[in-house]
């Protein structure tokens, strides 16, 4: 039986899982919060406490049987999470063939507007890119040493039902931040699915694909569409520099890049199912 092992069973992981879990698969996971359990056993999960910073025998134990293991923790000042605690256990375990992880598109840096690929050497300008690159390159480090199959996924902005900007707008919460040039780049929860089912089988050695939609676009303008799809106000424009502009939004606005998924579509054969944020705005509005 195919077991996929979740390291943080949060937005990406929960909407993947409940995919394998109707074709069959069992899918364990991890989640640092007490009061999720109850649902995530409801949707099928197996759901285990993880707090990110102690080692858990029933943890080690569940990856034993696991065929599959998908990263999603972040990686905080003192590495990786699971690859601290974990990394052994996976490393060892025979039956875990396949490994998933959940990294950004940050790990490039800033190309002034620019394409990446996944041939493009990293460059973090962030903590938090400098932080996935050292995480990246411990996976890659111990997929090598074990023979497993190692797939890293560089995501950007993810999006879908519950966060977006169409839920941004009904709430109130909108920010239309405005920085001459800027884009940014996204991609809907589903087709970041869609990926993981399409390499969850490749073979032994390290797999990197960009996972993002085809349109690299600036985030105002994303603003000001699902203002218009909800028939509101647009929010006014705020400069990144604002001082109520909180520090974490604005590190967003350091880096301008446009990713290419050109590798994910031609060796995955990935057809999106929201090729752009107009495609997956209208479905989030109903429309």
């Amino acid at each position: 039986m195919s077991r996929l092992f979740c390291f943080g069973l949060g937005y990406c992981a929960t909407e993947l899982g409940r995919r394998l879990i109707e074709e069959g698969w069992t899918v364990p996971g991890t989640t640092a919060h007490a009061e999720k359990v109850e649902r995530l056993v409801e949707q099928g999960f197996e759901p285990f406490i993880f707090d990110g910073r102690e080692a858990l025998h029933d943890v080690a134990d569940a990856l034993q049987s696991a065929t599959h293991v998908l990263l999603s923790i972040p990686p905080d000042a003192d590495g990786d999470p699971a690859l601290r605690c974990y990394g052994d256990a996976i490393a060892a375990s025979p039956s875990i063939r396949w490994i998933g992880y959940f990294s950004t598109v940050g790990v490039y840096g800033d190309a002034a507007g620019g394409w990446v690929d996944e041939t493009t050497e990293t460059r973090p300008g962030t903590i938090r890119g400098q932080r996935r690159v050292k995480a990246e390159n411990g996976w890659i480090e111990l997929a090598r040493a074990s023979g497993k199959a190692l797939v890293i996924y560089r995501l950007p902005g993810i999006y879908g039902p519950g966060r977006s900007a169409i839920d941004q707008l009904k709430a109130g919460t909108a920010r239309r931040i405005f920085k001459p040039g800027q884009l940014t780049n996204r991609v809907h929860v589903e087709d970041i699915a869609t990926a993981v089912e399409a390499s969850i089988d490749l073979a032994p050695g390290v797999h990197i694909f960009n996972v993002t939609d085809d349109l690299p676009a600036a985030p105002q303008d994303v603003i000001a569409y699902g203002a218009e799809l909800l028939g509101m106000p647009c929010p006014p424009a705020t400069d990144p520099d604002d001082a109520d502009v909180s520090s974490t939004a604005r590190s967003f606005y350091i880096e301008n890049k446009k990713v290419s998924n050109a590798r994910m579509k031609a060796e995955l054969g990935v057809k999106l199912a929201y090729p752009t944020y107009v495609e997956g705005l209208k479905s989030i509005a109903g429309l």
